[in-house]
């Protein structure tokens, strides 16, 4: 059916697979045939989910399948198998970055082989450090009223195993008392706090890390749209404006929702409660697969256009307009339909 696939990916790679939001590796997932444990599921450009059957060493390429082909050969006349039921199931969701897949796993009664799976590699989590110092500050500024030294939760952590007993223990009720807990309460508060602001620290450095590419697509376009022989071409002209629209859009809805996130945890820290602080999770929480979905898709439309066309000298105006025809023109309507099914924006009181 396919080249080899039994080399194990090393470390790195099985990290980036993780924090990745269009790759799931399928061995994180319950299925029973043993190339399916070696393969992943991606999104292509087309906003397709597709299995990658294997990678090129040095990345020219890599084998994919679309899922009924995959299904036929390893299951011919087996439709009702799990593993077919499974796949078609994972298909269906828009991201694979680990928020989303918490909340869509649930949904569609998924469980997962490992954990870990459903977290971001110590790597990412590492990186994202510069973006939660914003999130960690006022909650030490409660707590402690300065700052000190400490920057991550891990230096919490370290505070409340601080060979003074007795000041650790003060430390503990003054955490307490503020949130309304009791002390064993705090370090799952401080779990579900470090969790729910890494989630929207992965997704605006995600935004970040594409966003001036989006911007150098789009700026490309238009001057594509000034091309002699691609202004005469009407297809290419409306499929050109309306990507330039549906993209400008979505990163708009982005920037407000954490715009409106900023506003909300700012307001958490008034009078701050255990109460509020579970209001504001499922706030943010509930835009998880909106946000995971809309930037998922711009991701990889991103990815492919770099790949195919890496400087602005590679490549003719029309054979660039083929690609957009052909590729990234694909899916825009399901990008929209996911960013119509969002809830509606609110604040905390």
């Amino acid at each position: 059916m396919c080249p080899d696939t039994s080399t194990k990916p090393d470390e790195e790679e099985l990290a980036k697979q993780r924090d990745a939001m269009h790759i799931l590796p399928l061995a994180t997932m319950p299925v029973e045939h043993p190339f399916l444990k070696r393969a992943l599921m991606v999104k292509s450009a087309r906003l397709e989910s597709v299995v990658q059957l294997y990678k090129d060493v040095g990345g020219a390429g890599s084998g994919q399948k679309d899922i009924d082909g995959v299904t036929r050969d390893l299951y011919p006349n087996k439709n009702s198998h799990p593993d077919v039921l499974l796949l078609n199931k994972l298909a269906e969701l828009n991201s694979y970055d680990v928020y989303s897949l918490r909340i869509l796993l649930r949904a569609n009664d998924i469980s997962v082989n490992d954990k870990d799976a459903l977290k971001l590699s110590p790597e990412k989590t590492k990186a994202l450090s510069a973006y939660m110092k914003s999130f960690t500050r006022p909650l030490l500024m409660q707590v402690y009223g300065s700052e000190a030294n400490i920057e991550t939760f891990e230096d919490v952590v370290k505070l409340f195993r601080d060979p003074d007993l007795k000041k650790a223990r003060e430390k503990l009720n003054l955490m307490a008392e503020k949130l309304g807990l009791e002390i064993v309460g705090i370090p799952k508060f401080l779990e579900d706090y470090a969790d729910i602001f890494m989630s929207l620290s992965y997704y605006r450095e995600c935004l970040d890390s594409i966003q001036p590419h989006i911007e150098d697509f789009l700026s490309e376009m238009r001057d594509m749209k000034k091309n002699f022989q691609l202004k005469s071409n009407p297809q290419f002209m409306n499929t050109a404006q309306q990507m330039e629209n549906v993209f400008t859009n979505l990163i708009a809805a982005i920037g407000g929702r954490f715009e409106n996130f900023d506003r909300n945890t700012k307001g958490m820290w008034e009078n701050i409660s255990a109460e509020k602080f579970r209001k504001v999770e499922a706030l943010i929480t509930a835009y998880h697969t909106t946000i995971g979905g809309v930037l998922c898709a711009m991701t990889v439309k991103i990815d492919a256009w770099q790949k195919s066309f890496p400087r602005r000298n590679v490549g003719s105006p029309p054979k660039k307009a083929e690609f957009i025809m052909s590729e990234m023109r694909h899916g825009l309507d399901k990008m929209i339909a996911i960013e119509k099914a969002a809830p509606k924006m609110a604040s905390i009181n």
